[in-house]
């Protein structure tokens, strides 16, 4: 293999986690946390609407009130108080908080938030890496689409499933829809400041012309769109319909560029020179395509033996650690991968693996027959939380039991249908059950990670756009970022710098489109947005500004974008961030009357 080729198979990870879940995830934090505030309290102070003789008396309340009130009545005000509960997820770090905890032990309590927070995301990139990722790839394969549609569509939400998913959540509550699309401003901002002018002052380069504009340009259109939306206070059917709609031409568009490519490829090959920007462009795009196509799962999953009984082939898939890699790799890697091995271990018991490049599809028989009794299993106790999951059908039989049953007949007539040397026929309906199961486990994740976000801002008293803006995007993005920066380092900034784009026009056009079509069809009414606090303003203003300024600047440079550029967009997401920080603590405020 070419040195090029080793070298994106060393960035398929960052591809593959690319867009992943900065953006929407973002939503869903500052989009729950929302549900039940009443209203967006943007960039000024909190101030307490609750006396403490009026606890009892008071049904709905600021949550972050609860700071204000005597320790003896924090308790009683959390769980009485309607703004103070969560819609879904498993664990109620309010109530965990406020009334497990000692008083004087609130820090600690606090510290083991941020901490099951930081593991969260690391649940989050595990799973959108290894099994979902994988799996869209596997499905386009199957349904053969082209590199080219494959990367605008099915793996363009790979990328962002964790962002599209926090959108679907955050549209399903009026109060919330606003601030959803500030999150989503948020997270553009930084992945096209910091990560675009990263690249740049890491490896100077000539960006391709064509993708470039059309990327740009399209992404402007959706955030003028947003603006719109934003400025109405609503979004109709035929808005949502309008976002849907931009992206088919997106995907239309990248096609017809590639189709119109290769023609002028084919007629003029004396002409094109394999080094003008164009050609290179396009030929990192079907690289970046390509290799997402099936992630490469090294020593992990490779055979060892051609003859295996079945208790060594289930004991071998189920083992994430590969002992030759282990010895070689370095300290700091082996303490990661300690924190990993319970992820990937539960993520290996309970979603499938499909890889059509590999002679026997990643196909494992007593594990995939473990899959179909397990895999449907998680699939009802993770969607809504296991609400379904518990349901009794007939007031007897609870849903997780029959799901077992009929997940168990399944599994033993595979097992006894099936060998453990050759794949059965319809093992690429696999990847679909994987696709599922890892997309239910990233949702269940991601609103656990809403929970925290939304406990943090009641303890802290931050309002919900400037956690999405500081955490949750920072989290979310900076394996994202070190990837795009190391892919940049070995020679590879257009992919890296095509990558910044991609994924967040898929991000704001199909997760504000989709969130809230669902709405509507649910509702039967149009999405309302709550007036529009002065910290949205300033996280749209700068997406704007950010984009004009790539617009304008980068072709006058002749496509050639220096550290001095890149130095600029850095610059450009310091001072909005500290713009949107004293608009946070009610420095910059709008005079009223």
């Amino acid at each position: 293999m070419p040195a090029g080729g080793e070298a994106a198979r060393a960035a398929r990870p960052r591809v593959l986690m690319a867009g992943r879940w900065s953006h929407l995830l973002w939503v869903l934090l500052l989009v729950e946390t929302v549900s039940g505030s009443g209203g967006l309290s943007l960039g000024t102070p909190v101030r307490p609407q609750v006396h403490v003789s009026g606890v009892n008396q008071a049904p709905m309340a600021d949550c972050r009130s609860v700071c204000s009130l005597n320790v003896s009545d924090r308790c009683n005000f959390v769980r009485s108080n309607p703004d103070c509960r969560s819609d879904g997820g498993y664990l109620d770090y309010l109530e965990g908080a406020f009334c497990h905890f000692h008083p004087n032990l609130l820090p600690l309590a606090i510290t083991l938030y941020v901490f099951w927070l930081l593991y969260l995301f690391l649940i989050l990139g595990v799973t959108a890496a290894k099994f979902f990722c994988p799996n869209l790839s596997a499905i386009s394969s199957t349904l053969q689409l082209s590199h080219n549609v494959a990367g605008v569509t099915f793996l363009a939400f790979g990328n962002g499933a964790p962002d599209i998913f926090s959108a679907l959540v955050a549209f399903s509550d009026s109060r919330t829809a606003g601030l959803a699309i500030g999150a989503l401003f948020g997270a553009g901002v930084l992945v096209t400041t910091v990560v675009a002018g990263g690249i740049a002052i890491l490896h100077p380069f000539t960006a391709a012309s064509r993708p470039f504009l059309r990327d740009v340009s399209f992404y402007m259109t959706a955030v003028f769109l947003t603006f719109t939306a934003l400025y109405f206070g609503r979004i109709t059917l035929a808005w949502a319909l309008g976002y849907l709609g931009l992206y088919v031409f997106y995907v239309v568009t990248v096609i017809l560029c590639t189709w119109i490519y290769q023609w002028q490829r084919a007629r003029s090959l004396v002409c094109s020179s394999p080094g003008t920007p164009e050609m290179l462009s396009e030929s990192e795009d079907d690289l970046v395509s390509s290799n997402t196509n099936s992630y490469d799962y090294g020593d992990e999953y490779r055979p060892l033996l051609s003859q295996e009984t079945t208790a060594e082939i289930l004991a071998r898939a189920l083992n994430p650690l590969d002992s030759r890699k282990w010895r070689s790799k370095s300290a700091s890697w082996r303490a990661l991968k300690v924190l990993k091995l319970p992820v990937e271990f539960l993520l290996l018991l309970t979603v499938p693996v499909v890889d059509p490049d590999k002679d026997d599809k990643n196909w494992k028989r007593p594990l995939n027959c473990l899959h179909l009794a397990i895999s449907p299993l998680v699939v009802v106790l993770t969607l809504q939380s296991g609400v379904y999951g518990v349901y009794e059908i007939g007031g007897v039989l609870p849903v997780w039991a029959v799901v077992v049953m009929a997940g168990t007949a399944l599994a033993s007539i595979t097992f006894f249908a099936t060998s453990n040397n050759e794949p059965p026929k319809f093992h690429w309906l696999f990847a679909f059950l994987g696709f599922l199961t890892s997309a239910l486990w990233i949702n269940a994740a991601a609103t656990e990670v809403v929970n925290i976000l939304r406990s943090l801002g009641v303890v802290f008293r931050l309002s919900n756009t400037v956690l999405g803006l500081t955490l949750l995007a920072w989290g979310n993005s900076i394996g994202d970022a070190f990837s795009d920066f190391t892919l940049a380092r070995q020679g590879y900034p257009r992919m890296a710098f095509a990558a910044c784009f991609g994924g967040i026009i898929f991000n704001l056009l199909v997760g504000v489109g989709l969130g809230c079509l669902l709405q509507i069809s649910r509702s039967h009414a149009e999405v309302k947005l709550e007036p529009a606090g002065l910290l949205v303003w300033v996280l749209a203003g700068a997406l704007g500004l950010s984009l004009a300024i790539s617009l304008v600047s980068v072709p006058l440079q002749c496509f050639q974008l220096s550290k001095a550029y890149g130095l600029c967009l850095l610059l450009l997401y310091l001072n909005f961030l500290i713009v949107a920080l004293l608009t946070e603590f009610g420095v910059i405020h709008l005079k009223s009357g």
